[in-house]
């Protein structure tokens, strides 16, 4: 029996679907991290699917500030870059440097600029540097180009093991530098000057129903915008093969059935 939810709610599926709730991961709150979670579009049958059996423990209710295609990226994008803005120990009024612009980054910018933060980007792309622009970054340039000043904390969002030495030679003495990444090339040797002075290291691995519900209400307060481009069922193949390419400026979402 289903308790918690009334008909006619809407419940977003996030990427976490099922942990075991026993082992000491669950219960120190690090549920991410359980052995025998299971993942939606994974382990657990939906992703692309008319109709999806979920766990209601799991899902998390969509506030009515966004429609269906607006909160589709907040469930996945969002959830992880909120985890990673946490994980990366950025504090209101901090200089965060994001890497890699596309579905967590322009959600991560709005929270960090809602904290009062000052954020530098870091991408290749015209299109994800104007688009930063437009979400009042403080500085955009090249991975391979120094912002004006010394970073607080930063964030790794594109997969390239190479951004690591670069992204910590901007940050300060105490910075932290979080990757969120599920699979990234080889981090290459470097000085160990760049960790000195107490910088530190953390990476990100999936998500929590903490990470879900305080993001969710966050977004609304914040006032979040998701820049979406919507696809129909048929195209999906095509558009992973623009996400792959960097093609999409802000989020792809596929609309499984039109009404």
């Amino acid at each position: 029996m289903v308790t918690g939810w009334e008909m006619g709610e809407r419940a977003g599926v996030p990427w976490l679907g099922h942990a075991c709730g026993a082992c000491s991961f669950c219960r120190s709150g690090r549920e991410n991290l359980c052995e025998s979670a299971c993942f939606t579009g994974y382990q657990a049958d939906g992703g692309y699917a008319e109709y999806a059996l979920v766990h209601a423990d799991y899902a998390v209710r969509i506030p009515p500030a966004f429609s269906d295609a607006a909160a589709a990226p907040l469930l996945c994008a969002g959830i992880v870059g909120y985890r990673s803005l946490r994980l990366s120990g950025l504090q209101p009024g901090e200089r965060l440097g994001i890497y890699g612009f596309g579905g967590s980054g322009h959600l991560c910018i709005q929270v960090a600029r809602y904290w009062g933060c000052e954020v530098h980007v870091f991408t290749r792309s015209a299109k994800h540097q104007q688009h930063a622009r437009e979400l009042n970054a403080a500085w955009v340039g090249m991975a391979s180009e120094t912002p004006p000043v010394q970073l607080d904390r930063a964030i790794i969002f594109a997969p390239a093991g190479w951004l690591v030495p670069l992204s910590l030679g901007h940050l300060r003495p105490g910075g932290s530098l979080c990757i969120n990444a599920i699979h990234a090339s080889p981090i290459p040797e470097m000085s160990y000057s760049l960790l000195w002075k107490e910088r530190t290291i953390t990476t990100v691995a999936n998500a929590t129903r903490r990470d879900a519900h305080e993001f969710m209400e966050l977004a609304a307060e914040a006032g979040v915008t998701t820049q979406v481009q919507s696809f129909p069922m048929w195209a999906a193949n095509e558009v992973l093969q623009q996400l792959k390419h960097g093609d999409i400026t802000g989020s792809a979402v596929i609309i499984v059935r039109e009404d």
